[in-house]
This record gives C-alpha cells, structure tokens and sequence, in this order.
C-alpha cells in the first residue's frame, strides 16, 4: 500500500495520519484533499486492496455530502433574486400545498422540519432521471404525501435522508428559468467552470470511474470490538462503545415519525441496498441528499469557494450576497441523537458544546468547531472553515455505519487545523 500525492511543507502530519489510517484500519480506497485559501496543501490517495483503477480522478458515492450541494445551488437561485428561503414551498409550487402543507417554507425543508422525511411510495430509477423528472414523476408523488412529524408533531426536526433533495430539487427546475434540475445545473454552473469532478447524475464515460463503495458488516464490525487496540483492531470503536452506539441508535427508533416506511427506489433491497446507488440505473439517476459522485479534488475545491466568500481562482460561485444567503440564520434544534445547527440553507453549523453535552453531540461538534457543511453515511466529509479559509474533503469506499458522525474523517480536520496554527505562527 502506497500513499500517492502531495502535501505542501507544514502539513506532514496529515499525510502520516493518513498512511497510518490506511495501514491499520479496514480501509478500501480513499482521496482526501485540503486547500487553505487558494492553495491546495493536501492532495493524497490510496488504495489498500490493491485496486489498479483506483486513482485521485476515480468517483465515489458521498451520500449525505451532497446534501450541501442542494445548499449552494439554491443560494446561487437567491441570490439572483429567484428564490426567498422564507417564502412557502406553495409560492413557488402550488401543488405542493395540498394535504395541508400550505404553510411549509423552503427553510423549513433545508433544515430538515417539513415532516417529509419519508414517501408513502417506492420510487423507479427512471423517474429520477432528468426526464422522468420534468414530467413531474416525482413531484407527484410528494404533492399526494402528507406531513407527518415524530412525536404528535412535538418534535418538528428528523433527518430527511433522502426525500430533502428530492423536494429540493423540485423546486429547483420550478425556479431555474431554463427549467434546469440540480444535477444539470451543478453541472454546468458549478463543476464545468470549475473544472472539477462534482457531479449528481453521471455520463456513461464517468460512469466507467465510479469505485464503488462497500459497507463493512455487522458480524466483522462485531468481532473487531473485542480485539484491543494494541493487537491490531481495524476498526475505530471497541465492544463497549460500539455497544452504547447501537443501543443509542435503536432508541431514536421510537422519536421517528409513525409511517410505514417502504422501499424508497425500486430494486434497492435486492442490490444490496446502498450499494445499488453505484449500479448503471442509479449511478445516472438524480439523488441529490445521497446519490453524488465526486472527488475529494473536486469537493476540497468547490470548499475552498465557499471559505473563500464565494470565489476561487478567479471564478466566482457566489457573490457576497449569496455567500450570506447560504450561511444565514442557523438554528438550533435536536434532531434525533444530535443537538443541530441548521442555517436557512440547510448547511450544518458546527460549534463549540459544553462538558454537560451528550456523547453524540460531542462527537458531532468537538474538532469541527467553525466549520459548515455535512458529512455522508459512514465515510464521507465535503465541510468548509470560512474563518481560516479551509476547505476540506475525504471520500472513502470503506463505509463504517457506527461510525455515526465520521470521526475516522474527523481525525484529518483536526490534524489539519493543528497544522494550519503551526504554519500560521511560524
């Protein structure tokens, strides 16, 4: 196994973390890339299983990162005056208000509060694709869902793991005046200008670089628990640990809204589930909260915008008008076992929490404090640091699901702070 890439003097530590991690940990293939401010300072790739098509220009699923794709493109829309995060869905989509969600309002979406965290039907792969999508395939099927909230509608935030996009996207092309959806868009307006490799929604050529992402089993995860650190475990958490993760998870089961939750894509059960998200079907579907597939390249630099005020080399994706839009008017409500900052948007704000904090917060905060974005099921990080201009990007194939907050990529983001204030003071 061998790292490839570079890193800028100071930032050393990184890549023996890096090495190490790929060495010791039940890895597969992995990117991990770092700008701060226009420079990239972090540029590694390696693949432990000996793949010879894996490379730094591979694309690999990110899942729930592409979720602050969503974020960007709709503040590109506000801030060209198309769209207002406050205004009700209705407003934009009239269809939408029926079964008496008049009153949802776009923020109320991103920020995971429009009580749509699931559809009452299993979607095919055809009508995610950006004809399907047009015809309205979709749109339908939310129009004739209604609200539903965990806990008799106490509780007004659950993570809409899947269905935010979806929403988002519809009204998306109901707003873009060319009737464009989010992959086409972020294609064209984002990626392409960019020059780099972000898309939702792929070709059949960048399709044939798609490494595909593998979830590590329960029954491995299991016996690795009771192996200690020091004789070689792979794997983050020890039995007692794992063990308080799995009760917490199952316990948020009974703050979950009460639908019956059924296949969301067809065929996703008989393909293995998330891995069906790389199959030929899905792979060129549109799935915006879960179904992008990107570089760390990519990712790091369209992050160095963001922690740049919108701009990076010489290109502008934001204004600094719409770099506010994005980042305004977070708010902060429990969502499942998390604490959550949310801004209008729907990027995650992370921030400093107290010792009084619960594990789950800690681990969500602690390390991250200052940056915005999100992260993807067991792997991914796609997160921006404004205040030291940081932007950050680590995309696994080996995906660990009890490693609910992704403090594998975690363990990067404070090496790499730690040597950015080493760098800075010298």
């Amino acid at each position: 196994m061998v790292v490839m890439g570079t890193v800028a003097p100071g930032f050393e530590p990184v890549k023996a973390l890096f090495e190490k991690n790929m060495r010791s940990l039940k890895e597969r293939n992995a990117q991990l890339c770092v700008y701060v401010g226009e420079q990239c300072v972090v540029d590694l790739w390696a693949t432990a299983i000996n793949d010879p098509e894996f490379s730094a220009e591979s694309l690999i699923n990110v899942f729930s990162s592409g979720k602050s794709l969503e974020s960007i493109t709709l503040a590109m829309l506000a801030e060209r005056g198309l769209l207002d995060f406050d205004k009700p869905i209705h407003h934009y989509w009239p269809e939408f208000s029926s079964l008496h969600k008049r009153d949802t309002t776009v923020a109320e979406l991103m920020r995971h509060e429009a009580g749509l965290s699931w559809f009452d039907a299993t979607l095919t792969p055809e009508s995610l694709y950006p004809t399907g999508l047009i015809n309205n395939s979709v749109g339908a099927v939310i129009e004739r869902t209604p609200q539903v909230y965990p806990e008799g509608n106490v509780v007004r935030r659950e993570y809409h793991a899947l269905t935010r996009g979806w929403i988002a996207n519809e009204i998306f092309r109901r707003v873009e005046p060319e009737g464009r959806t989010i992959g086409q868009f972020l294609r064209q307006e984002i990626s392409e200008p960019l020059g780099i490799d972000v898309f939702i929604g792929v070709t059949e050529d960048e399709f044939k670089r798609i490494s595909p992402v593998r979830m590590l089993g329960l029954g491995f995860q299991l016996a690795q628990s009771f192996i200690p650190k020091m004789l070689g475990r792979s794997m983050e958490l020890n039995f007692f640990q794992l063990l308080t993760k799995l009760r917490a998870l199952l316990a948020t089961a009974k703050h979950r809204s009460r639908r019956k939750y059924k296949e969301p894509i067809d065929g996703m059960r008989s393909q293995r589930g998330i891995e069906a998200l790389d199959s030929p079907a899905l792979a060129r579907s549109e799935i915006p909260s879960a179904g992008a597939k990107c570089t760390a390249r990519g990712l790091a630099k369209l992050a160095a915008a963001m922690a740049n005020g919108g701009t990076i080399a010489g290109h502008r994706v934001l204004s600094a008008r719409g770099h506010e839009l994005l980042h305004a008017n977070p708010v902060k409500r429990p969502m499942a076992l998390f604490l959550t900052d949310f801004t209008q948007s729907g990027l995650a704000a992370f921030a400093d929490v107290d010792d009084q904090a619960g594990m789950f917060e800690k681990g969500l905060h602690r390390g991250r404090e200052g940056f915005f974005g999100w992260f993807g099921l067991g792997g991914s990080i796609f997160q921006w640091h404004p205040q030291k201009r940081i932007g950050f990007a680590y995309v696994p194939t080996s995906l660990n699901w009890f490693d609910i907050v992704n403090e594998r990529g975690k363990a990067y983001q404070l090496e790499t702070m730690r040597c950015v204030e080493r760098t800075t003071r010298t």
